[in-house]
């Protein structure tokens, strides 16, 4: 039977949260130890200590000399992730980390030069890539459904309280191009098992702006891609609080022998209470919440998926797997560094107006 992985939590923040949650799921099942939670909050690691009895820290060195886990998440700001990441491999410590892997190229050859010479597993949350529609798209370009792969193209904007009340502090620090676009880049490049050659980007700074935030609003982003396929990218955080969704979003394929399209926000279920004050759309592809016989909350849906993939995985190798055995299998830092290429040459150009060369 497979060890139970010790795993840790670094962000316990918004989407640190569903990390929290797969985690207290998983040691429930027996999948995994949970041990502790780090963040600069202190008010948030009282509320979560509280919420899912586990040991907090503030300061994640400690947390990581002190419990020595298997493996840790992170779930931090993008600009943050290189220097956490480095620091847990440097302790010998598996690593599943949010996307972006890092916002430079160098950056992330250098997590994936050191996690290499550790011998250690790094796993990107590229959660797209879980989603039960999107594997279809995959398992249909496997086989060969499309022929040969000529464009896509593909959509993701969220309502403005993402950058204006969750992140207002770092949303400068950010983009829509690291926080949205990176997902859908990925994703393809996974459908397509492709590359990118070149990138042109434009963007806009109005909205935002006009709240006193230096960010962008929106980006489009055009990638030529090896075998002359091309993808475009169309992102955005400042649709209207009355939207229906917290994130609008879907990806378009064609190809020589065929087209499919995925709309990733309206699958069929709509709701109106006078509590929320407008229409909404439910997503419980990616998150929903139950209860088992026993009374407990039960999370389901494909972004917990992905966070239990990183659990399995390293139960996998302590259990006398090799890490190569899993090549292939989950997102890696090779995948977060093509995605990070893409994304840090649409932002060149938008700075410089000029065709970016990333091959």
């Amino acid at each position: 039977m497979a060890q139970k992985p010790k795993i840790c939590v670094i962000g316990g923040g918004r989407f640190g949260l569903m990390h929290l949650r797969a985690f207290r799921q998983l040691a429930n099942e027996g999948r995994c130890e949970f041990l502790a939670l780090a963040d600069v909050d202190e008010q948030l690691l009282d509320e979560r200590a509280w919420e899912f009895g586990m040991r907090t820290y503030a300061d994640y060195g400690e947390m990581l000399d002190r419990e020595r886990p298997d493996g840790v998440t992170i779930a931090t700001p993008d600009h943050l992730h290189r220097e956490i990441t480095l620091a847990a491999i440097e302790r010998g410590v598996h690593v599943f980390v949010e996307k972006p892997l890092d916002v430079t190229a160098s950056g992330c050859r250098q997590i994936i030069d050191a996690a290499a010479g550790g011998g250690l597993l790094l796993e990107v949350d590229f959660h797209k890539r879980y989603d039960p529609y999107h594997l279809e798209l995959h398992r249909l370009a496997r086989e060969g459904k499309f022929g040969e792969i000529e464009y896509g193209y593909a959509w993701m904007e969220d309502r403005i309280e993402v950058p204006r009340d969750w992140w207002p502090s770092w949303a400068g620090e950010s983009s829509p191009g690291w926080f949205l676009a990176i997902h859908m880049i990925d994703l393809f490049r996974w459908i397509a098992q492709t590359r990118g050659r070149s990138v042109y980007a434009t963007g806009a700074k109005k909205k935002l702006a006009s709240l006193g935030l230096d960010a962008w609003d929106s980006i489009s982003i055009a990638v030529e891609m090896e075998r002359d396929i091309s993808f475009q990218c169309q992102v955005s955080w400042i649709l209207p609080d009355a939207f229906e969704a917290i994130v609008n979003q879907g990806i378009r394929i064609v190809g020589t022998e065929g087209i499919m399209e995925v709309d990733s926000q309206d699958r069929g279920a709509e709701s109106c209470f006078a509590a929320d004050g407008r229409m909404a759309t439910h997503n419980l592809g990616f998150f929903r919440e139950t209860k088992d016989k026993a009374g407990r909350t039960v999370y389901g849906g494909y972004g917990i998926e992905a966070i239990a993939d990183f659990a399995d995985n390293l139960a996998f190798l302590l259990d006398g797997g090799k890490l190569d055995e899993l090549a292939g299998k989950y997102p890696d830092g090779l995948d977060g560094l093509e995605a990070t290429k893409i994304v840090a040459a649409a932002h060149e150009s938008l700075a410089t107006g000029r065709l970016i060369d990333i091959t």
